[in-house]
């Protein structure tokens, strides 16, 4: 029987990031947001396609490109429809997009608040050391040592110690991975030789 805990954890951003633009409506470089809404523009047999944006301050607002000079007829019907109705979902998936945003933007806000959904896979009777499997639906910009000192209850510079001696492994493998950006993949095996300390981090990691 495996002796490792297994657990999921699913990280979601709270916010999306917002791009910081200069507002040719109030001056200066100011926030801007989502609005929701996408805007459409048809030339011919061609469709150009925003996601609109207003200036947190005055409510100027600034098209973020989606695409542009696209042909209609080579776009899916799916994706059209979705586009007329600004349909939530995939309105979502354009605005959690930090990489897409940030070609078109230039310079970008995150948020380091996130929303942590906790699942046990599969535990022994008896486990010793504990799996941690992060998914994330969009990018965060959360440092894993912030996440698992906040999650675990474990200071960052003891979350240091553990690694150094080898109690934490974290794939994948890199001098500063505790130091780097939470992404979707990254593996955390805590094998932790003190039992009490142990079963506070497993109580933990589950959610409890």
């Amino acid at each position: 029987m495996s002796k490792i805990l297994h657990v999921e954890w699913t990280v979601t951003p709270k916010s999306p990031p917002r791009p910081i633009l200069a507002c040719r409506t109030c001056g200066g470089q100011k926030a801007f947001r989502s609005s929701g809404r996408i805007r459409l523009n048809a030339n011919g047999k061609r469709l150009d396609a925003w996601l609109i944006y207003k200036c947190t301050t005055c409510d100027g607002t600034w098209n973020r490109p989606i695409f542009e000079r696209q042909s209609v007829r080579s776009l899916d019907p799916a994706l059209l429809d979705a586009l007329q109705a600004s349909t939530p979902g995939f309105v979502e998936r354009l605005e959690f997009d930090a990489g897409g945003l940030k070609a078109k933007a230039g310079r970008i806000e995150e948020s380091e608040e996130t929303g942590i959904r906790k699942r046990a896979l599969s535990a022994g009777h008896d486990w010793r050391a504990i799996h941690i499997a992060l998914s994330l639906p969009f990018s965060a910009s959360l440092k894993l040592d912030r996440l698992l000192a906040a999650e675990l209850a474990l200071s960052r510079s003891r979350l240091q110690k553990l690694f150094e001696a080898g109690e934490i492994r974290i794939e994948p493998k890199r001098k500063d991975a505790l130091k780097r950006a939470v992404r979707d993949g990254t593996t955390i095996m805590l094998d932790l030789r003190d039992e009490a300390e142990r079963l506070s981090v497993g109580g933990r990691a589950m959610g409890g």
